[in-house]
């Protein structure tokens, strides 16, 4: 999605009536490390689908986005929530109609806690836990997929959708209740470890901010933000400003993307204030 001209490829062999967007990197250590390549993905490839998608006539695009969006923590959050803000800039210029779902975890996808989680336990543990507090939401495949469906089908333009996750869940209980499935003893079979957060993770994730309205829909587990979108000229400006900050250091690239996204809270590591070397 970051080579535009493949794109429209594509989009000319096979014209879409709908495109639900789920393309990203999404591993937030490894953005918090890279967050060049987090922002030419997650921000610039989504404006080149979207871009593709309007000039093709695309009905609908619908944009899958994170909780991890909502007060960032990390750059992978701050690239979804800019995700956020392109679409909707689209879809008040396109006779698309663009939208974004919003949610958590998914169980059992990739990079999903519960495949590891078995392979510890297979290899006899440690299983590894970041923090005892540690909670996340969840939600199966099928439901995911059902809901993210749905919202397509209620979308009219520039909605961001919120799917109700349910509460959320103890990543430790988790841990434990997969060990005791498996037949065996937590702490004493199989061994619980705590390794500590890692960068750009929260102990808990949040569905809508403090400040968001938020309405109910037609569908009993999924809400709308009712917030104003950002103007199409001050997403392209804040475009232009992230594009200029990819050849400096990760310091200067995420101090870039805070100050396109406010609600994002960088957290800097000595790495990030080394410059950028280019053959």
């Amino acid at each position: 999605m970051r080579d535009y001209p493949r794109l429209v490829s594509v989009f000319n062999k096979y014209r879409p009536d709908v495109v639900f967007h789920a393309a990203a990197h999404k591993h937030v250590p490894l953005m918090e490390s890279c967050p060049q390549e987090a922002i030419r993905n997650n921000v610039f490839g989504t404006m080149n689908v979207a871009r593709a998608a309007s000039l093709h006539g695309v009905k609908k695009f619908i944009f899958i986005s994170t909780d991890k969006a909502v007060n960032p923590s990390s750059v992978m959050g701050a690239t979804k929530k800019m995700g956020e803000m392109i679409i909707q800039s689209f879809d008040q210029n396109s006779e698309t109609v663009f939208a974004a779902v919003r949610f958590g975890n998914v169980l059992g996808s990739h990079g999903s806690v519960i495949p590891l989680f078995k392979r510890q336990i297979a290899e006899g543990g440690p299983v590894t836990v970041t923090h005892p507090d540690i909670v996340r939401y969840f939600m199966t495949i099928p439901e995911a997929s059902r809901l993210v469906i749905q919202a397509g089908g209620l979308a009219k333009g520039g909605e961001i959708f919120i799917l109700n996750m349910g509460e959320p869940v103890k990543i430790v209980d988790l841990a434990t209740k997969l060990i005791q499935l498996s037949g065996l003893r937590p702490d004493k079979d199989i061994k619980i470890e705590f390794t500590g957060l890692r960068p750009g993770e929260k102990l808990y994730e949040e569905l809508w901010t403090d400040s968001e309205k938020t309405a109910a829909t037609s569908i009993k587990d999924i809400m709308i933000s009712t917030d104003d979108p950002v103007s199409p000229k001050e997403v392209e400006q804040k475009l232009q400003e992230l594009a200029e900050s990819l050849d400096g250091s990760s310091h200067d690239i995420k101090v870039c993307l805070s100050k396109q996204i406010p609600t994002y809270k960088p957290r800097f590591t000595e790495s990030d204030y080394d410059e950028v070397e280019f053959d």
